[in-house]
């Protein structure tokens, strides 16, 4: 899978539990990027096979995150060009605010 076909699949997670899809649905559509097999190296040592598995992953999560961001990227302009209040900054600052209150809580 590519890594714009990664990125599509996390906008599709995104408008899907926007819609209302249920939770399963979202994760086995996530769960179509991530490798169903490793490949690792005959007779490697658990940090090798960790390391492995590792590389392999690595690449379709960044390629998630990277969906998500552009996901919210394009939100956020559009909210924010709407001129509504308050901005998108002020919204994540209230988010880690409440985020760093219920860790403490």
């Amino acid at each position: 899978m590519t890594e714009n076909e990664i990125k599509l699949k996390a906008i599709a997670a995104l408008t899907a539990l926007r819609a209302g899809d249920s939770e399963n649905f979202v994760s086995e559509l996530l769960g179509e990027v991530i490798p169903d097999q490793f490949e690792v190296p005959v007779g490697a040592s658990t940090q090798e096979v960790g390391m492995a598995v590792l590389r392999q992953a690595a690449e379709p999560m960044s390629a998630l995150i990277s969906g998500f961001i552009t996901a919210f990227g394009a939100v956020a302009d559009a909210y924010d060009e709407t001129g509504a209040e308050p901005h998108t900054d002020a919204v994540l600052q209230e988010l880690a605010l409440r985020l760093a209150s219920d860790d403490m809580g």
